[in-house]
């Protein structure tokens, strides 16, 4: 099962997440059919999008987009406060490494571009806060919206290894850690040279991330909980969707192919209409 560890500095100077999401990019892998710099492109923006869901409470809703100039197109990814995600890319079939290394491309990919965050709070308005991609890597991207969109001093890791010459994911894991307002620029500086020093991700268990954010300094788990890839998606969403395009679209679909039929774009699922099924849409639009 993947998992959040939450924890806190004793001193209330730092908090820190540490994030085990292997089930949950290989989930969007398998459901995506996506390559290898697809994947990684991906599995790094569902990441970045449960460790934001982890900061929310309640029944919020976090949306990251990713939307570059490159080939990759646009990622998307939808989180909630309960370590839900769902998302897809744009394009899915980027397979490009770099040979010496195995090392798979995915700024280049991306390009320049826009990263975008939502948070609908349940409020009749949402937070949009947007800013431009530095690295398209995504983690240092997401470690530069919070210094330039909350103003608070972040280093953010997402990081995706694929099993040699496949597609499968090997490891997909990521951490936030976030200086409060409490902390000197004395302690910030010493945290920048510690997660300097840390091991690459890959390297780690989850249990093993936030012993090298810390360092020497004391901390305490505040929570640990579970990740997953979750879509909302439905029959009956789907099926407000089409009534709401109307009677004389929904009798065009009937006339044209006599059913409908409705890939979800998160979590590839498919719905089918019958004719009989779109005929009563029809009539309930008409009573409406």
């Amino acid at each position: 099962m993947d998992k959040i560890i939450k924890s806190i500095s004793l001193n209330g100077h730092f908090r820190a997440f540490a994030l085990d999401s292997k089930r949950t990019v290989t989930e969007a892998q398998e459901r995506h059919h996506s390559l290898s710099s697809s994947t990684t492109a991906l599995g790094r923006t569902l990441i970045a999008a449960q460790i934001l869901g982890a900061l929310e409470k309640g029944d919020a809703k976090i949306t990251v987009k990713v939307i570059g100039d490159g080939p990759m197109g646009a990622i998307l990814a939808v989180s909630d406060a309960s370590g839900n995600v769902k998302g897809y890319v744009q394009n899915p079939d980027l397979d490009y490494r770099r040979t010496s290394t195995g090392e798979v491309l995915v700024g280049e990919l991306i390009g320049n571009g826009f990263l975008i965050i939502i948070k609908d709070m349940g409020l009749r308005t949402s937070y949009t806060g947007q800013v431009d991609l530095i690295s398209a890597e995504i983690g240092e991207d997401l470690a530069w919206y919070f210094l330039q969109s909350e103003q608070t001093p972040s280093s953010v890791g997402v990081n995706v290894v694929l099993e040699e010459n496949s597609d499968k994911v090997k490891s997909a894991s990521g951490f936030l850690l976030q200086a409060l307002p409490e902390a000197t620029d004395e302690e910030i500086s010493l945290m920048e040279k510690q997660i300097k020093a840390m091991p690459a991700l890959s390297a780690l268990s989850i249990n093993e991330i936030l012993p090298n954010i810390y360092g020497g300094m004391d901390y305490k788990i505040l929570e640990e909980s579970s990740l997953a890839f979750k879509c909302d998606c439905s029959k009956t969403r789907f099926r407000e969707g089409i009534r709401s395009l109307g009677s004389a679209e929904i009798t065009s679909m009937i006339e044209e192919d006599h059913y409908a039929e409705v890939i979800c774009q998160f979590c590839g699922r498919d719905y089918h209409f019958s004719e009989a099924e779109l005929n009563e849409l029809i009539l309930d639009s008409t009573e409406k």
